[in-house]
């Protein structure tokens, strides 16, 4: 039995002998091609594919060479920009979920096709500080140490990165990640289930806004300060753009109006004393927006500020601010700044809009406006996402077949409610606000149909939504893309009063939304709306003001899929019985036939040696 153990031994080296050459093409009569494997140092299984390919190559298998095997040639690298990289453009994406307006460029989104024509860039999105989330394509990449693969035969794309010495440092991989490619459907919300999954769902919360940093650069960046100068005194300063602050809303007058950034803000501004602060406070004074300061194109230094000038151009010149009396005319309330702009060359034109009034009182409500525009561009009303809502955008609505923005009440500086200001609904934002609405004597005399009129439209504005948008690129001719509104009103009469009217005190918007599709870029839809009023018994003739409440909820009602399953482990072709090298060593007999008489020989010789 020696002797026939020694030769197992034996056996293997003859199949090992047979196997150390190049491939051959499988024999006729075979049991079938080898499957491919992928052999590796000390390091982790690639993910097997095709015939293999030295390390050198970055692809998949390539034409066959004379001896049999693959030829490796190496390709170039195709790989997408990364995510957040604003190097590479990436027009090439099926949905650009950044292009909120048709027509021009939208600001930091690097899938936009329209930021190389209407906005004039000259270097591909230049003046972009950043790449927002979901305009650059997302991936998934493996990297491992070079010096562990020994032959790569994956039909993945793989990239081999060098150090800045110029050695082969990582061996990395592009997965198809499962992960990315799952699609979740939204789930259907009826009238009949609203508060079930409001229940189930349930538990708003204040999501506070984040703030970006502006950096210095060569040109204005979307974000950066707006620079002043003021030839009197040669100070460089920055634009303000006052806003409120705190719960009293009092005017700050350090905040920068910021390139790019269309927007509006208001507060509140108080004085001591009236007289005084009429015709001293800067504030108050409409030539203390226009004059006796320029605007810089770019931001530059001392000795190029003489040709980067912008003079501002008022539309009308109100005059100083009067005292007669008690009351203080010609008082700024209103501000509207109309910026013109060409991408890196910066600022061509502005102008400023002053609208003014009297005060009497101790406090003053006055609104800024900054408006950027480029000759190209046609105003429409801007998506709040495309396809999904945008976290903060403004919700859309449907009325008599025009899109609109959904309002809720907003208070003035002395607590009534605004006749013309109204808060616009962002999306994922839970608010609540309230004000006293007053009761005109036509309101008092007119019946209880009248006055509930009123007040509805007090709380859901004049153009009262009759529809939502699903998603925040709704179109109003896509009945699809559009949900009804779930109403609950209150009744004509009070139960035991025959002269009360139940009236609307408070309105609560509730709306249920869930993230849809891939699960590395989901959408946020719109999912059930409703509106819920609360009613109060009101006398008639009993009161002149009435308090009013409005609150809007956002419930996510996602359901996450459970995680797919991981990358598939390696597949090890074992010997599955004693016979298997025998079997392996008959399939090549071909590829081995000039040598197996030299390997029987050894053998004998080896065996006879043994014996004695």
């Amino acid at each position: 039995m020696g002797p026939m153990w020694a030769l197992l031994p034996l056996l293997l080296l003859l199949q090992l002998w047979c196997g150390v050459g190049t491939l051959s093409p499988t024999a006729e009569g075979s049991t079938g091609p080898l499957s491919p494997t992928a052999e590796i140092g000390l390091g982790p299984v690639i993910y097997p594919g095709s015939v293999g390919t030295t390390s050198e190559a970055t692809s998949g298998p390539g034409p066959p060479s004379a001896e049999g095997g693959t030829s490796a040639e190496p390709k170039p690298s195709a790989t997408p920009g990364v995510q957040g990289d604003i190097s590479t453009p990436e027009v090439c994406l099926p949905t650009c979920i950044c292009n909120l307006h048709p027509g021009s460029c939208d600001l930091n989104c690097c899938c936009d096709p329209d930021c190389n024509l209407g906005c004039d860039l000259g270097d591909t999105r230049a003046a972009f500080s950043f790449c927002i989330p979901g305009s650059t394509r997302a991936e998934s990449q493996v990297c491992v140490k070079k010096s562990l693969i020994f032959r790569n035969n994956t039909p993945l794309h793989t990239e081999i990165i060098t150090d800045p010495n110029g050695y082969e440092s990582l061996f990395c991989m592009h997965l198809f990640d499962s992960k990315l490619n799952y699609f979740q459907k939204p789930q259907i919300v009826k009238k009949t289930d609203f508060s079930e999954f409001l229940a189930h769902y349930g538990g708003p919360s204040f999501i506070p806004a984040s703030q970006d940093q502006p950096s210095s650069f060569a040109f204005y960046r979307a974000g950066d300060p707006i620079q002043t100068y003021f030839a009197a005194s040669s100070v460089l300063s920055t634009l303000r753009q006052p806003m409120g602050m705190g719960a009293s809303g009092l005017c700050f007058d350090g905040n920068p109006a910021r390139f790019l950034v269309s927007k509006s803000t208001s507060c509140t501004r108080s004085f001591t004393n009236l007289s005084s602060s009429c015709t001293t406070d800067p504030a108050l004074d409409a030539a203390s927006y226009y004059r006796d300061f320029t605007i810089l194109k770019v931001p530059v230094n001392r000795t190029d500020v003489q040709l980067m000038q912008v003079k501002i151009s008022p539309v009308t010149q109100p005059g100083a601010p009067q005292m007669d009396g008690n009351t203080c005319y010609n008082v700024v309330d209103e501000v509207i700044y109309e910026i013109e702009f060409n991408g890196t060359y910066g600022i061509q034109n502005i102008s400023v809009q002053l609208k003014v009034s009297s005060v009497s009182g101790n406090s003053l409500q006055q609104q800024f406006t900054l408006h950027f525009w480029s000759k190209t561009a046609l105003y429409t009303l801007p998506r709040s996402g495309n396809p999904g809502y945008i976290i903060g955008a403004p919700l859309l609505s449907l009325n008599n077949s025009a899109r609109q923005h959904v309002t809720i009440l907003q208070s003035q500086g002395d607590g009534l409610c605004s006749q013309t200001l109204r808060y616009k609904i962002q999306f994922g934002m839970n608010v609540k606000t309230s004000c006293q609405f007053s009761i005109s004597q036509k309101m008092e005399d007119a019946n209880c149909s009248y006055l509930q009129k009123k007040l509805y439209q007090a709380l859901e504005g004049v153009s009262s939504p009759q529809a939502l948008a699903i998603i925040g690129s709704a179109q109003p001719n896509q009945t699809d893309q559009w949900i009804s509104i779930f109403r609950r009103n209150c009744s004509m009469q009070a139960g035991n009063c025959a002269s009360c009217c139940m009236v609307p005190v408070s309105l609560k918007i509730q709306i249920l939304w869930a993230e849809v599709g891939l699960q590395s870029n989901p959408q946020n839809q719109v999912l059930g709306v409703r509106y819920w009023y609360q009613c109060q018994s009101l006398k008639s003739s009993s009161m002149t003001m009435v308090p009013l409440t409005t609150v809007v909820a956002f419930t996510d009602v996602t359901e996450w899929p459970e995680p797919p399953r991981s990358q598939p482990s390696t597949y090890w072709k074992l010997p599955f019985d004693f016979f298997f090298p025998f079997k392996v060593a008959l399939s090549r007999g071909i590829s081995c036939r000039g040598d197996m008489s030299g390997a029987f020989l050894m053998t004998l010789s080896l065996c006879s040696i043994l014996s004695f």
